[in-house]
């Protein structure tokens, strides 16, 4: 059989579930089913809020909870992972609505959904864990602030303007606002919002959400309040697949949407099941399954009308603090919403848009770890420098923008610390360099050798700094290079190491090397540096070796006496 269809084949099978993954569903069936139900009433709201967001509607969100939420559970990597439309997905579908409308987002999910399949089968997930810390705070801290933003018009009660931008949406809403108050919609959202967050913070246990909607919608109901915005009619069941949306001309304008959907799919849920693997003892997720298992999710769903879906770190932190154990809670808490959709869907569609947006306020609110933000901006300037521009950019730009720029700004400053840690100093002669000699054989030989011994890292981002020192060597006739603590060097580092030797050599210096290492030595011997560093083009294995050869050098041209050598 060909060998690429033989790595392919293994490349698939690694990421397909496996029996021990449904095994562990008999193990604790009744505390997964209870965790998976407390899931579903945590989510409903949510699920409804995020559809409505994403400029798709609240059945699209309600679609995307069953079948993306069924499919990762089943597919992904993680046995605590649950999966749905989010917050942060809304952030950027709503600029896809604004310009391409539905059929642009479920185009986008679709081309999304096949590159994490191809990103699992290149085995990419474990690439998430060199995704700095400061980025990651500074993104969810963006997007809560976006997230917020997008609620403003609900929350308000007026309709929402047109525009991409959240800050330029928000802002336009609270002028509209001001010229006919209506204070109806800003009291239940507010409402909703500050239930939310104080119940979460004194009674953890009881799901707060669906209570405040629940009260919300009565109230609205009971006291005839003038609130006619509403999630409107949602369809009994799930709809039927369907690919009208399907447009090849859309294909080339869309896909940069399209890699910045599946960025993000990746990121959030990657990070939410490591964060699942910590709140529990034994649990360790497989990366590239779990993007497969995302993958799959957003290629079927947005057959149904469904919007892209990511892991939810709230819903997926709320599965394991309840006790879930395997796949079967996050497949109940999909069962539970599938239910809602055919059974209740019209008490579902009574629900106040103001009384949903309470729900993503205080979604937002609890988004931001203000420990977490603190102690991130303690550690170091950079670390501070890091979170802060990625979560403006975040807030000015797109997601996949803003974890760019976060990303280069953190590994920059990475580079300058490394730097900073690489070092070249002049060193001493002592008795064990050069022998037992007299103080006068020791200045003679001083006044002819210099030795430097190079520390840390030489590549690109110090090499032109070393190259500053040595060329600035004066008044000797030997300079020995001790290498042996070089922990790394790249082409621009030996190259500008080469350039140095070739200007000292040309003003009469030779230059010897000790103590290189076999990885260096390839580098330095590729750009041809090796065979300048001394005149037999060999490097010495110690510095007293090293030494020892400037010592004849400097006895061939009669500034030292042969005779030294017998103090040895």
């Amino acid at each position: 059989m060909n060998p690429a269809l033989v790595r392919c084949a293994r490349g698939v099978r690694a990421v397909l579930p496996v029996g021990a993954d449904f095994r562990l569903m008999t193990r604790n069936p009744g505390r997964d089913l209870l965790a998976g139900v407390t899931v579903a009433v945590v989510a409903l709201p949510l699920a409804l809020g995020f559809g409505v967001s994403s400029g798709l509607g609240a059945e699209a969100g309600m679609v995307t909870a069953v079948i993306a939420g069924s499919l990762a559970a089943l597919l992904g990597g993680s046995n605590l992972q649950v999966s749905g439309p989010t917050g942060a997905m809304t952030v950027v579908l709503v600029p896809i609505v604004a310009r391409f409308g539905p059929s642009g987002v479920l185009l986008v999910g679709l081309m999304a959904g096949a590159l994490l399949i191809g990103l699992a089968l290149l085995k990419t997930g474990r690439y998430m864990a060199y995704v700095p810390a400061p980025v990651v705070e500074g993104f969810t801290l963006g997007i809560a602030c976006v997230i917020g933003l997008q609620q403003v018009p609900n929350a308000l009660g007026v309709e929402k303007p047109d525009g991409e931008k959240a800050l330029t949406i928000a802002w336009r809403s609270v002028l509209t606002f001001a010229d006919a108050p209506d204070w109806t919609a800003l009291a239940l959202s507010a409402g909703v919002a500050a239930a939310i967050v104080a119940g979460a913070r004194w009674w953890p246990t009881i799901p707060f959400s669906i209570v405040a909607v629940a009260a919300s919608t009565i109230v609205v109901d009971v006291f005839s309040l003038r609130d006619a915005t509403r999630i409107g009619a949602l369809p009994t069941g799930l709809p039927a697949p369907s690919l009208s949306f399907l447009d090849a001309s859309m294909v080339d304008d869309l896909f940069a949407s399209a890699v910045a959907v599946a960025a993000l799919a990746a990121l959030e849920s990657l990070l939410s099941a490591t964060v699942a693997d910590g709140m529990t003892v034994g649990q360790k997720h497989d990366p590239d399954r779990e993007l497969f298992g995302q993958g799959v999710a957003n290629l079927v769903v947005p057959l149904f009308g469904g919007v892209p879906a990511t892991a939810a770190i709230a819903r997926t932190a709320v599965n394991v603090r309840t006790g879930a154990s395997s796949r079967l809670a996050a497949l109940t808490h999909a069962a539970v919403l599938g239910v809602i959709v055919f059974a209740a869907a019209p008490l579902v569609s009574r629900i106040p848009l103001a009384a949903l947006a309470g729900v993503l306020l205080a979604t937002a609110i609890r988004m931001v770890e203000v420990g977490s933000l603190r102690a991130m901006a303690r550690a170091t300037r950079s670390d501070a420098l890091v979170l802060v521009l990625t979560a403006t950019a975040t807030l000015v730009l797109d997601l996949v923008s803003a974890v760019i720029v976060g990303l280069v700004v953190a590994g920059a400053l990475a580079l300058r610390a490394v730097a900073r840690q690489a070092r070249i100093d002049q060193v001493d002669f002592r008795p064990d360099l050069l022998g037992e000699h007299s103080d006068e054989e020791h200045a003679l030989l001083a006044e002819h050798i210099v030795a430097y011994r190079i520390d840390g890292p030489v590549f690109f981002a110090v090499a032109h700094r070393f190259l500053l020192e040595l060329s600035e060597v004066s008044d000797v006739r030997v300079v020995v290079l001790r290498l042996s603590r070089v922990s790394t060097m790249d082409a621009t580092g030996a190259l500008v190491l080469k350039d140095a030797v070739e200007k000292l050599n040309r003003r009469g210096i030779t230059v010897l090397a000790s103590g290189i290492r076999p990885a260096q030595r390839q580098v330095l011997d590729s750009v041809g540096a090796l065979d300048l560093l001394g005149p037999d083009g060999h490097d010495h294995r110690t510095t007293p070796e090293a030494i020892a050869a400037a010592r004849r050098l400097l006895e061939q041209d009669g500034l030292v006496s042969a005779d030294d050598r017998d103090h040895r």
